[in-house]
């Protein structure tokens, strides 16, 4: 039995080109799609488990990364955008005509990811974006519906896809939110 990830993931994940400078994001609507311009490579793209990122049909995780926010700008139909879950961390905007979601937000300053865009660069037609390098919170497929006895399959083929498993964000990540709050709390040391 073949497990099914993601259309990005299943077909071999492409590595991004180095001199690539971003592309546009559009949503699914055959008229007046929105439109997003990106000028940035992803950042730390990844397969997403959770249940509030954006999917095609079908898929089972997310693809998803981050670019700097003063990178992202909303270029056509913007009126179509809306915010899927206001008290959300992350202000999910996504088109009310077809449900895609174009780009996600942390309006909370001082949130550590904060100034950081969420993106899903499989919307956009230009090649060169970077591929998912990890997968993070595996585990809550279950959540949407995946039974517990799959996830052995399901980590298995995400390892060999080169994506390492994680019930988290990947280790850098998670690095980079402790080293906030340690900041936070004054308990930061540079080594």
């Amino acid at each position: 039995m073949t497990t099914l990830i993601h259309p990005s993931v299943d077909r071999g994940i492409q590595k991004g080109a180095s001199d690539f400078a971003g592309g546009t994001l559009r949503c699914s609507c055959a008229h007046d799609p929105v439109e997003v311009r990106v000028d940035n490579q992803v950042l730390f793209n990844h397969a997403c488990g959770c249940t509030k990122c954006w999917k095609p049909a079908n898929a089972l995780f997310s693809v998803v990364g981050v670019v700097p926010r003063e990178k992202v700008a909303v270029t056509s139909h913007g009126e179509k955008l809306k915010v899927v879950d206001e008290s959300a961390l992350i202000q999910r905007h996504a088109c009310s005509a077809c449900g895609t979601h174009l780009y996600g937000r942390i309006e909370n300053k001082d949130h550590a990811f904060y100034g950081l865009d969420f993106i899903h660069s499989e919307l956009s037609n230009e090649s060169g974006w970077d591929g998912p390098g990890f997968a993070a919170f595996v585990s809550s497929v279950i959540e949407s519906g995946t039974p517990p006895s799959a996830m052995a399959d399901i980590r298995q083929t995400l390892r060999d896809k080169g994506l390492e498993p994680y019930d988290c964000l990947s280790p850098a990540l998670m690095d980079v939110l402790a080293a906030h709050s340690a900041k936070a709390k004054g308990t930061y040391r540079e080594a």
